[in-house]
């Protein structure tokens, strides 16, 4: 089977997948990183060495008894598309794609840990293939409001310019002080969830019908996410019911996206919306903000939380569209 090999190496999880070449999954392997009971993180230095422990072993479980013809590699190496953008985390993956590439002598594409995350998430919910839309990227280490354009080859291809396979991100909103991930996973470790605390605390939320109302900090695309968290801590201290305290965080955290992504839709003029990251996984902050969207006529996309959270198709994909890219450039 002829294939694409994506490979992601974030904060933590180790990822790996292989897209045929039509797309289709073919197989993945993907490990979460250790964190000790009551932590709250890891250092660079031991993602760095999980990482390294981890990729053979998913790369053996990934690929094992399988006839695999590799044709390109995407990896993200950096965090964000910025030249200054950088964490150790990404080395790991980012030094074997390399050198499995130079020995395979098949392409090589390098991207972001961020546009991964787009990749992945148009890839899962297929679409939105318009020439720009709006992206929220909400993790625990990001919480970015994206303008997403498609980036096009001047020359024409059957009389269409050529979508080289990339996107130009343009920030437009996101948050001022914590990302939204550290919102869910200081909750949770506050209420002796194991971190990261993102699926127990939705879990927990489930079974609350009387949120704690928590105030929403939104100025046009930016927000505020430290205040509202600070008055979750205090009512947890009043004795606020840990399901209903959960259930406020969701709420608070679904009410500012959609605050967020309006304003930037109705200004960008964008009738399109990607969730991706994380945190975007949360049933009930994709209900919320679908019904929402609905009345405010905006498409959204949901991939499937399987890819809305850290792993490595869009790696592959990308790996992929940059194939299909070049040979429309090169024909054209």
């Amino acid at each position: 089977m002829k294939v694409y090999l994506g490979i992601d190496t974030s904060c933590y999880t180790t990822s790996v997948m292989f897209l045929d070449e039509e797309g289709k999954r073919a197989a993945e392997a993907r490990r979460i990183l250790k964190v000790k009971p009551g932590g709250c993180g890891l250092r660079q230095s031991e993602m760095l060495y999980q990482h390294t422990r981890n990729l053979p072993e998913i790369m053996e479980e990934a690929a094992g008894g399988k006839e695999l013809k590799i044709l390109g590699i995407g990896v993200s190496f950096r965090p964000r598309p910025l030249e200054e953008s950088y964490m150790p985390a990404f080395l790991a993956g980012d030094g074997l794609a390399r050198s499995m590439a130079a020995a395979l002598h098949v392409p090589l594409s390098r991207i972001s840990h961020q546009e991964n995350h787009l990749e992945a998430a148009v890839w899962s919910a297929k679409g939105p293939y318009t020439e720009r839309f709006l992206m929220l990227h909400a993790s625990g280490g990001t919480t970015d409001l994206l303008l997403a354009q498609r980036e096009t080859e001047g020359n024409a291809f059957e009389g269409r310019p050529v979508f080289t396979g990339s996107y130009l991100l343009k920030k437009v909103g996101g948050s001022l002080d914590l990302n939204a991930g550290q919102a869910v996973d200081r909750t949770g470790v506050a209420l002796g969830l194991q971190f990261p605390a993102g699926k127990k605390l939705e879990e927990l939320a489930q079974k609350s019908s009387r949120p704690v109302e928590l105030p929403i900090s939104v100025k046009k695309s930016e927000a505020s996410i430290s205040g509202p968290l600070t008055k979750a801590m205090r009512l947890l201290e009043k004795g606020a019911a840990p399901e209903d305290l959960a259930f406020g965080v969701e709420k608070m955290l679904a009410g500012t996206f959609y605050r967020m992504i309006i304003h930037a839709a109705r200004e960008y003029d964008a009738r399109d919306v990607l969730l991706a990251g994380g945190v975007s996984c949360n049933g009930f902050i994709r209900e919320y903000l679908d019904e929402k969207f609905k009345k405010d006529g905006i498409r959204l996309f949901l991939p499937e939380a399987a890819y809305s959270c850290d792993n490595a198709a869009g790696c592959a994909a990308y790996a992929l569209r940059q194939a299909l890219s070049s040979e429309k450039i090169s024909g054209a």
